[in-house]
């Protein structure tokens, strides 16, 4: 999609409520637009905005089979809560294979490079299965949750999966998203009230302490200019070279 049309979209949207741009974005694609969901605090603020929205947006999470347990629990809650189906997308299992052969269970200690390539295997590359069929997909993304993400615009052209990429929380702050929680009574991790201010996978991601940044609990080991998993900061070549770098 050309840059202009993307800033024509933009300006549409912009100003508009969250739960508007959810409704605009399903008015406009339809079954071909889904909520990506990491059942993080930001993406059950857009369930509970999309459980009023009928015909109701698909919704679909990535499970890596390394998640916290508490995470499981947030989908069933979830799911009794809205009645909405959540898709679960799972890594390929001769994939997962080949890497922890090749490089171990835990390999995402080892460097960056290996880091990125446990996360393309079990996130990215489920991630563009899911969206193969989609012309657009919603994210729970905020320009305020890290150094990587501070250019954030409600839309904007996802270059690795090829479709429009839309973040109707993207100008929220982190106090928002909790006033929003705690004012619907939303569900949320357990893991929150214990110090987790992003959830990720459970060995990677830990409490955080006073004065950290919302993503300092993810990848701790790491400085905060890598703290991406390639599903929104990474373009192909960098996916790749985080394989190659890995091999």
């Amino acid at each position: 999609m050309p840059a202009t049309d993307i800033t024509e979209l933009g300006s549409q949207v912009r100003s508009l409520p969250p739960a508007e741009v959810l409704q605009w974005a399903q008015d406009r694609y339809g079954d071909r637009v889904a909520i990506a969901s990491s059942l993080g605090p930001e993406d059950q603020v857009l369930l509970h905005m999309a459980a009023s929205i009928e015909p109701g947006p698909r919704v679909f999470t990535l499970d890596t089979g390394r998640l916290f347990p508490e995470t499981y629990d947030v989908i069933r809650e979830s799911v009794e809560r809205y009645g909405m189906p959540i898709e679960v997308m799972f890594p390929d299992t001769s994939d997962v294979e080949e890497m922890v052969r090749a490089h171990g269970v835990d390999l995402f200690r080892d460097s960056v490079a290996a880091r990125k390539l446990c996360c393309d295997v079990r996130k990215v590359r489920p991630l563009k299965r899911a969206l193969a069929d989609m012309d657009a997909w919603i994210t729970g993304l905020r320009a305020g949750q890290s150094p990587t993400r501070e250019a954030l615009e409600v839309l904007s052209w996802d270059e690795t999966n090829g479709l429009l990429r839309i973040a109707p929380l993207a100008s929220w702050t982190e106090e928002d998203v909790w006033t929003y929680i705690r004012a619907h009574d939303v569900p949320v991790s357990a893991l929150h009230a214990r110090g987790f201010r992003s959830i990720g996978c459970a060995p990677c991601t830990r409490a955080t302490f006073p004065g950290e940044d919302v993503r300092d609990g993810r990848w701790w080991w790491e400085s905060p200019e890598h703290k991406e998993c390639g599903l929104h900061a990474c373009g192909a070549k960098e996916a790749h070279d985080a394989s190659e770098g890995a091999s």
